[in-house]
């Protein structure tokens, strides 16, 4: 078989897809910021500075938001990236894949 042009992306599908991946990253590195958070408390509460909602707050946050925040900004990117890939390919031809 020879080369193939990818000639459009459907925009919405690359969105719900760039959601997801970009979901995980977020809930990834949202545990990595709550464990730094508990860490951080306990550092904290035992010198006598921090109170424990504190970290809990910036812990669960993290959990929460972060994965939110990163799935919605991707998704966002993802249609203006496939908007543009639609433009440019409509001008200058797609991308060429060789499939077997």
């Amino acid at each position: 078989m020879g080369a193939m042009q990818l000639k459009r992306v459907g925009p919405f599908s690359l969105a719900r897809l760039a959601a997801g991946l970009y979901g995980a990253i977020g809930l990834f590195a949202g545990a990595i910021f709550a464990l730094a958070a508990l860490v951080g408390t306990t550092i904290g509460q035992r010198a006598g500075d921090m109170s424990p909602m504190l970290g809990l707050f910036f812990g669960v946050g993290a959990i929460v938001f972060l994965p939110l925040i990163y799935g919605v900004l991707g998704a966002l990117m993802a249609l203006v990236v496939a908007g543009l890939y639609n433009l440019l390919a409509g001008w200058l031809g797609g991308v060429e894949l060789t499939l077997e």
